[in-house]
């Protein structure tokens, strides 16, 4: 990536917001529709993980966060490329941000329930975004047929951001085989990837549940959502251009943790790691 994209003021099409790299499944689908968009990641390492705090907190760290993206970026939309902001805190954002366009990461209730034939579909997410009221009011808006049956599961958003890529496909298994389970067992033929987090996951997820059981996520709804607000000046808008190599920042950690991890995965993923959002 060239130091115009890494300095303060050049301006991006997309900036993605998550707790740590459970976003980055949305923005290489991005990138693979349109290479020449020019876009920044933001991991907010230091308040990971979102899942477990109060729905104030959720909304203080994501709108400071948001606030200096803005300040420094200018981008033509901002992704919210985890659930349990979206779901908290996003018409806030937006309410305090007139001015920026923002796509959230709603979870796929509608094509879950579009494909399940027992009406009893499944939705995987943080314990903040299953124990949300907006999941409730997105459910009967959606899919008033369903029964939804929710599950949060913190631990299986940090196995994936702490150890997703020094793991075994055994390990794999074994840590997704529980939700897998749980919505076996209350009858349901589809379930929703309702945290950004568990898309890393998806074909781990899909081996699990077998052909019987849909594994739904909202990669390909939201994308198109985000290109339909942003990047239409980018160069190549239309895919003849180059790719440009979006840009991963961290805002620091508060376990000791330091920034091999996410270097790792920018290598893996062809995207550059800058290191602390400051």
């Amino acid at each position: 990536m060239s130091d115009g994209i890494r300095g303060k003021q050049l301006s991006v099409d997309f900036a993605f917001l998550d707790s740590g790299i459970g976003g980055l499944p949305y923005l290489r689908c991005l990138k693979e529709r349109r290479p020449a968009a020019r876009c920044v990641y933001v991991a907010d390492t230091r308040n990971f993980p979102y899942g477990a705090k109060a729905p104030g907190d959720i909304l203080r760290c994501a709108s400071a966060v948001t606030e200096r993206i803005i300040r420094r970026w200018q981008p033509e939309a901002v992704v919210i490329a985890c659930n349990t902001i979206s779901v908290t805190a996003l018409e806030e954002l937006r309410r305090r941000f007139p001015e920026t366009q923002f796509v959230g990461t709603v979870p796929a209730i509608k094509p879950a329930a579009e494909l399940s034939k027992t009406k009893r579909i499944g939705l995987l997410a943080t314990e903040a975004a299953a124990a949300s009221p907006y999941i409730v009011a997105l459910k009967e808006k959606v899919a008033p047929e369903c029964t939804l049956v929710c599950r949060g599961d913190n631990a299986l958003v940090s196995f994936i951001e702490r150890r997703y890529l020094e793991s075994t496909p055994e390990e794999r298994g074994r840590a997704v085989l529980p939700a897998v389970r749980f919505f076996k067992d209350a009858g349901c033929d589809a379930f929703v990837l309702g945290c950004t987090h568990f898309l890393n996951m998806t074909e781990d997820f899909r081996r699990a549940a077998g052909p019987d059981m849909a594994v739904v996520d909202s990669r390909d709804g939201v994308v198109r959502r985000a290109l339909s607000v942003g990047g239409a000046a980018a160069p190549g808008a239309g895919g003849s251009e180059a790719s440009t190599e979006p840009a991963l920042y961290v805002t620091g950690f508060s376990d000791g943790s330091d920034g091999s991890l996410y270097d790792e995965f920018c290598r893996k993923m062809h995207f550059s790691f800058c290191g602390i959002f400051s």
